[in-house]
């Protein structure tokens, strides 16, 4: 695909404010050093990755004075330089004194022009080295042996504005992200300090070959990403939560790990009103992608997280037309059914608005909407209707869902009408409500447009960043197996 070949976006400073003003000064000092001390490499011809062997190196940008009479230039050496977001890299320094105190850290910036990072203190050993994988960090933004923390980890730089998260849209540019050692152990002034060496690296959500497709049919609107090779390939229609738009970088991802899928822009699309998009959408978006030439008809999976849950839950047990041979449910609910459109679904649940809460950092906590006292009898989806094999994956610290309860009673009702051998639950103590494909920094809080108030407030999704980021590795990895053994080995 040509649109791969696009040169990946370098790190580059916010736009400089008027020469002379007090906000130059303070770009001036902030900035400034960051652009000098950072070695630019040339950007590759075409993706995505490093041939098999070939670690991303970097020449120091400064030396140690070991003595009088030698100097020191430790090299870093990351591989692969260039992968997909949920393949783990190795990250090693050498040529460093013995016993020496440095720190790695990674920068990266973003789509929204925010900057990012994460950082973890070393003691390199006996030869000068340290290696990420088998290395403890003594402190930082994570610690112990994590190969991975100096991504999921990753917070905004001080000085940013609250509430922010990382959503990637253009999947055919990569995530770029340098990383850098720097002697001793820093928390702070990264960009004030030249780096001993610094390395760039990528990560992409589409593998090569990946094939993305516009889909603008029957009032649907979506993306649908085909593996390599000629197919046939199993399907998922992936549907994400209520926050809007078209999100395409879990379903590029799945792409990549050969499957058909079609992500689906459905909470008001472009020329929809709520009242338009009713469970027909769905069915539509369902048949195009069982109908695409190079899918399997007959072997097709519905994933849905948060409100996407809501609709997966419900589509599921009571549409005629979406038969699919297995779920995927992420932090989702069944105790509002979503069987008439958006609109009529958003107004029963403004029913319960007076139960938000907010907490004393003024985040909104939004588990309590859904999580009300039911009517008698109770207004659920009849889960026992549920055909196919069904994943629930649920956080335990949960603030948006009340994810838990929900999957408890799922079991019970299952349980009770004879399909309870069809369900399995993956629960993540100390996990929050947005788990997404691995490597992913963990979002506690952030800034959301809230449906039920028409109002953009902060919103309270939870979780410990340790415990989440084991969640999103394990869930994702679990997901991919449950997807495989019923779309490709049942």
């Amino acid at each position: 695909m040509a649109a791969l070949t696009r040169i990946p976006p370098l790190l580059l400073a916010p736009s400089m404010p008027p020469w002379g003003t007090p906000l130059a000064v303070a770009w001036m000092k902030n900035y400034h050093p960051l652009l000098k001390v950072i070695p630019w490499l040339t950007p590759p011809s075409s993706p995505p990755w490093t041939p098999p062997g070939r670690p991303s190196r970097s020449r120091a940008s400064s030396c140690l004075n070991v003595s009088t009479q030698k100097r020191t230039c430790p090299i870093l050496s990351v591989h692969p330089s260039r992968g997909l977001v949920d393949e783990k890299f190795r990250i090693v320094v050498t040529n460093l004194p013995p016993s020496h105190k440095v720190t790695l850290h990674s920068l990266l910036q973003t789509e929204d022009k925010d900057f990012w990072e994460a950082f973890g203190h070393y003691i390199s050993d006996e030869h000068g080295t340290v290696t990420g994988t088998k290395y403890e960090s003594l402190g930082g933004t994570y610690e112990g042996t994590e190969a991975m923390g100096l991504l999921w980890s990753m917070r905004p730089v001080p000085g940013s504005q609250q509430g922010l998260r990382i959503r990637k849209r253009d999947v055919l540019t990569p995530m770029v992200v340098h990383i850098s050692v720097y002697s001793g152990h820093l928390s702070q002034g990264f960009s004030q300090k030249p780096p001993l060496a610094t390395s760039v690296i990528e990560r992409w959500h589409v593998a090569p070959g990946v094939k993305r497709i516009n889909i603008r049919e029957e009032e649907v609107q979506g993306t649908l990403f085909l593996p390599p090779g000629p197919g046939p390939y199993p399907g998922v229609l992936d549907l994400w939560g209520a926050g809007g738009g078209l999100v395409e970088y879990r379903s590029a991802l799945l792409a990549s790990h050969g499957f058909a899928s079609m992500a689906l822009d459905y909470f008001a699309p472009k020329g929809l009103r709520l009242q338009d998009v009713d469970i027909s959408y769905f069915e539509k978006a369902y048949q195009i992608l069982k109908n695409h030439p190079v899918v399997q008809s007959d072997h097709l999976a519905v994933l849905g997280l948060s409100f996407g849950s809501i609709i997966t839950l419900s589509i599921v047990a009571y549409s005629d037309v979406i038969k699919p041979q297995c779920s995927v449910c992420i932090n989702g609910s069944h105790l509002i059914p979503f069987d008439k459109n958006l609109f009529e679904l958003i107004e029963e649940m403004k029913k319960n608005v007076d139960k938000l809460r907010v907490n004393e950092e003024n985040q909104v906590i939004h588990r309590d909407v859904i999580l009300t006292t039911p009517p008698d009898p109770p207004v659920k989806v009849d889960v026992g209707r549920i055909k196919c094999p069904l994943l629930l994956v649920t956080a335990g610290d949960d603030q948006a869902f009340p994810a838990v309860e929900s999957a408890e009673d799922i079991e019970m009702m299952m349980e009770k009408a004879g399909n309870r051998h069809l369900l399995e639950v993956l629960t993540y103590p100390g996990s929050g409500h947005l788990i997404e494909p691995p490597c992913s920094p963990h979002f506690r809080a952030t800034n959301f447009n809230l449906q039920l108030t028409k109002q953009k407030v902060i919103i309270l999704w939870g979780g410990q960043t340790q415990s989440h980021a084991y969640a999103q590795e394990d869930a994702w990895n679990k997901t991919l197996a449950f997807l495989r053994e019923h779309l490709y080995f049942n």
